[in-house]
């Protein structure tokens, strides 16, 4: 029994290292996938990937001890194991002390650039305004943009190491010029080589381009409803506009009910139906308008604005394909409006009443100024939104507000 217990265990007791050895690791792991499971704790310097038998495991190498120390002591006592596209990673300390004759992250150039775009708009960053970035510096092959842990990010293909290198030293760490994402906050760019050498484009799309090919089918998403390629610089229209909305709410750190969305969306004309829906592990909401007219005001005006003061409950608003929602039941998940036992909900006054809205007669909405467009935070607006003022109570969990809010005031 005492030979027993003294072994080591597997995972936890091995001397600590900056080289950490993760098994069970999906088919033909990239050292991209490598470097995002191990960012959220440190900088990795090197990677080895699809080493054993299989090819299901592989070596990361931290430039700190106590990075790789806290990946492992994080996983420890998490209840969410690591995972790579959806399979259960093991980690533990490698018996190695640095990964030798690899490929470190920092220094081998590419023609690929990896790019990460940071900022509270970088996801809303089109892939025309990248394209005019990076072409400065020399033609442009291939580009694809997808989401990850770290961000919004993005892959730029040049036709060389040194077109690449040369867009790396000029653009790493500066931010995308102003007049090219005028309506947006601001966004730098963090850039690292890639380990590809050639992008695979399959559709010309909102999410990637092929800028060699320009006989490339284009995906039905990026065909607008009069048949043509959507594809705008301005990054504004990325789908046909509808008179249904779907919000999708971030850091939510309060409750947001039934009754706060159609507070929050009618202060721009009535609404007609809302369903609440929980989705990758997120709250989204469809919100149905009589016209689109109504739909693209509010989604300009609501767009990467908080509900609460503090950040708390951020909406990212899109164009919906619905175009008339099917409520079968009215419950705290959904409600149709124009019914008679709901119809009286609609005819409440907004919190400050009914006042135009520029340039649309009319119009129930509150009043607009031109700050809206500032990307300041949305309680600095006299629109009635449920915003939290100085000193309030920020609602319960689970609580709708039986009252109504009053705007949140700068002293």
């Amino acid at each position: 029994m005492s030979s027993v217990s003294s072994q080591p265990q597997f995972r936890y007791t091995q001397p600590p290292s900056k080289v950490l050895h993760l098994r069970n690791l999906p088919w033909e792991c990239t050292e991209e996938e490598l470097i995002e499971l191990g960012k959220p704790f440190g900088r990795v310097v090197s990677t080895k990937c699809n080493v054993g038998a299989n090819r299901n495991q592989a070596f990361i190498e931290f430039a700190e001890l106590n990075q790789a120390i806290a990946m492992i002591s994080y996983y420890a006592s998490s209840s969410e194991p690591a995972q790579v596209r959806g399979k259960t990673v093991y980690l533990q300390y490698s018996n190695r002390q640095e990964i030798v004759n690899n490929k470190t992250t920092a220094d081998v150039a590419g023609n690929v650039l990896l790019v990460t775009i940071e900022g509270n708009d970088a996801r809303l960053v089109s892939i025309d305004v990248l394209h005019l970035v990076f072409s400065a510096f020399g033609f442009v092959h291939k580009i694809t943009t997808f989401e990850k842990t770290a961000g919004f990010q993005a892959l730029v293909q040049f036709s060389d190491t040194a077109t690449a290198s040369s867009a790396k030293e000029a653009l790493d760490g500066r931010s995308i010029p102003r007049y090219l994402i005028t309506d947006l906050g601001p966004c730098s760019l963090r850039i690292t080589y890639s380990a590809h050498t050639d992008l695979s484009v399959k559709f010309q799309s909102h999410r990637s381009r092929d800028y060699t090919n320009p006989m490339l089918p284009v995906a039905p998403s990026a065909i607008d409803a009069t048949g043509q390629f959507n594809l705008g610089a301005d990054g504004k229209k990325l789908e046909p506009e509808s008179n249904v909305l779907l919000a999708s709410i971030e850091n939510m750190q309060y409750a947001v009910t039934l009754d706060v969305l159609h507070t929050v969306f009618s202060a721009f004309g009535s609404v007609l139906k809302i369903a609440m829906f929980d989705k990758n592990g997120g709250l989204q909401a469809l919100i149905q308008y009589p016209d689109v007219q109504t739909a693209v005001v509010a989604k300009d005006a609501l767009e990467g604005h908080c509900i609460y003061d503090g950040g708390y409950c951020k909406l990212h608003i899109s164009y919906s394909r619905h175009t008339d929602l099917s409520i079968k039941v009215n419950n705290d998940r959904s409600r149709d409006y124009t019914i008679p036992t709901t119809a009286s909900l609609n005819s409440q006054p907004s919190i400050l009443g009914q006042q135009p809205y520029p340039g649309i007669p009319g119009y129930g909405a509150a009043a607009y100024s031109p700050a809206s467009a500032s990307g300041m935070p949305m309680h600095n607006y006299p629109y009635g939104l449920p915003a939290m003022g100085h000193g309030a109570a920020p609602p319960s969990h689970g609580a709708p507000h039986s009252s109504p809010m009053q705007p949140y005031n700068h002293q």
